[in-house]
This record gives structure tokens, sequence and C-alpha cells, in this order.
């Protein structure tokens, strides 16, 4: 079968390989239909995710059908749609009862799927612990409008929650990327007060200003004082860091009022600095990922509802035997691109 694989630092290509087997009981084999790219796949692309394994195939933003069940699986079966989570997760650990799934003790717990065993930019994948891992679609809900339930779409709903939003909040998201977007979709659900996105691509300002005209948009150089002044305290009583660049982390924390939560969703190529004595007094309360991606049924209830609706990030499809041209075209975010899909059956 054909497999997008990570053949070494700065290097994928599409590879032959074997169909995968059941290993475990607990294991299931999903036919992949609609694949993504994440720009997490371009950290490991780029030597910024230590833990990747060469040789693996890439992808862990994918929906699929159920081909075949472990024996002990017992929530899926052959011939189901389903979402399938970026995280595998044993669910019996300390940290998995706890619902902190992204540190499951499991030898494969946490992100495995695309980063250290194969992934789903393929034709087949197999997920360990399929019961948790795997989500049945509902009939109502298509294929596209499931494809960011796992990954982005996760990320965005567990950002929210973690980040305790009132309806008197004014709150800033750093970064209107698929997951500042998804992030956006999830913080909507809460009605705050105020919603400020700061973005410095002038495509990805119209496409907010375009799909969600009730939320206000700035670019970085302006943004603190934009978020001084439409607040009531002073600053953000809340700001999710979803960019990941450079000077974002630092904004984060200068756009929050004292006691503020800011939560970094955010992955970084290179360490940021705490500077203390900068920050002194504000007395704020930091929250970090990686996302603890449980809530996949909740997500999926919510798309069925009509209150979520992730498809219109979906600018581009192609072809799994032409993936490379839309990693080309996402990594170097040409024509207006925000999500690609990519067909891995026809």
């Amino acid at each position: 079968m054909q497999t997008y694989t990570y053949v070494s630092k700065g290097k994928f290509e599409l590879r032959e390989k074997p169909k995968p087997v059941i290993m475990h009981e607990r294991d299931a084999i999903v036919k992949v239909t609609l694949a993504s790219i994440c720009s997490s796949d371009l950290h490991i692309k780029h030597g910024s995710v230590p833990r990747a394994v060469p040789g693996i195939t890439v992808g862990h933003e994918m929906v699929g059908i159920v081909e075949e069940v472990g024996e002990a699986v017992t929530h899926v079966k052959p011939g189901d749609r389903v979402t399938v989570n970026v995280e595998t997760f044993c669910g019996e650990c300390y940290f998995c009862k706890k619902g902190y799934v992204n540190n499951c003790t499991d030898q494969n717990g946490g992100w495995a799927l695309g980063c250290r065993i194969d992934g789903g930019q393929a034709e087949y994948v197999r997920v360990p612990f399929a019961d948790q891992g795997l989500n049945k679609i509902p009939d109502e809900v298509t294929d596209r409008q499931a494809l960011f339930v796992g990954d982005v779409l996760a990320t965005g709903y567990w950002a929210t929650r973690i980040s305790e939003i009132t309806e008197d909040d004014t709150v800033l998201i750093i970064g209107a990327g698929p997951t500042g977007i998804c992030t956006l979709l999830c913080v909507m659900l809460k009605h705050p007060k105020h919603i400020i996105m700061c973005e410095k691509d002038e495509e990805r300002i119209h496409f907010i200003n375009g799909h969600y005209p009730d939320v206000l948009t700035i670019s970085p150089e302006e943004c603190e004082t934009f978020v001084k002044n439409t607040s009531d305290h002073g600053g953000a009583d809340v700001v999710l860091e979803v960019a990941g660049a450079e000077s974002t982390f630092r904004l984060a924390w200068e756009c929050a009022r004292p006691n503020a939560i800011v939560t970094v969703v955010a992955l970084y190529d290179k360490a940021q600095s705490l500077p203390l004595p900068d920050m002194y007094g504000k007395n704020l309360i930091f929250k970090t990922g990686g996302v603890d991606g449980c809530d996949c049924e909740e997500t999926l209830k919510l798309i069925a509802e009509g209150k979520i609706n992730t498809e219109p990030l979906i600018t581009h499809t192609y072809p799994l035997s032409k993936i490379e041209e839309a990693y080309d075209l996402f990594e170097n975010k040409r024509d207006g691109v925000i999500k690609v899909a990519v067909e891995c059956w026809h």
C-alpha cells in the first residue's frame, strides 16, 4: 500500500509498505478514507520532534472505515465509520483515569500515531487501544465534517475547556491558523463578551472576517494596545497562544490582565524564556499542552447538532498520490490554504 514516510530530517517520500495487521487484541485496522496534513507533521520533517522515528508513516489526522478488530475490541466493529484520535491511550493508568490521556504511561501512550508508530497518510492504519482511540461518526456527519475531530478540533476543545472562560471575559486568541480557528469555534460556544483574534496574515484575517463577523481581528503590532482598550480590566481575561512564532509567547502574557489565564496551545521550534522580573506582580496562571484529546464523542455530537462546523477550513483536496504537492502548498501557505484533505481511497 502507499504511505507517506518520514525518511530523515527534511525528507518525506511516498513509499510502498505492507498493509498493517492486528498485533494486539485491542488493535483495529482502519481503511483511511480521508487524511489531513498538520503543522506537527512539518515539525517532524524539520527535526523539531526528537521522539519521531525515521521510517514511520506520518499523519495523525484521519477518518476511515474499520476493516478489522482485535478480539478484545468491543466499541467498534468492521464497517463502522470512525474518527481516529491523535493520541493513543490505555484508559486504565493513573493519568488516563484522571482524563490526562496525553500522559498515558503505556509505551505507545500519548502522541504515537504518525510519530513513533505508523500513522494515517496511507491507505490503512493500525490503531492501538481502538476502544479508546476510535469514535463512531454519526450517520448525519460526513467524513469531511469529522476530519479534524481527532486532532486540531480536539486541541481547540481541550484548550477552551482548561481556560475557564466565562460570559464576562475578553478572550484573545493569537494565531488564526487551523488550530487557532478550531480553538475559536470552541471558544464561541462559551459566549464570552469579546473574542479578539490576532493574526498577521491578511488572507487569514479576511477568512475570519468573512466567516465569523462578530470576532474582532487585529495585527500583532497593534494587538497589545487594542486588547487593553477593548477589555474591561486592562488586558485579556484569557489568552490562548496558538501561533508558536518567535514573539507570540511574550505577546500572550503582555496582553493578559493581572491574574489572567494564559493557555499555551502552540508548539515552538525554539525554547521560550519566562522573564519573571518583567512579569512580576501580574500573578498569571499558565496552562500548557499537549492536548488531552478525550472529548471526541462530545465534539462529534456538537457537529451533528450544527454547533461546530470545521468544513470551511478544508480549502484544498488532493489524492494520496499527489501528497507531495499538498505538502508544498500547505508548508508555503500558498493559494489561501488553511487545511488540505488527502483522499487515501477513491
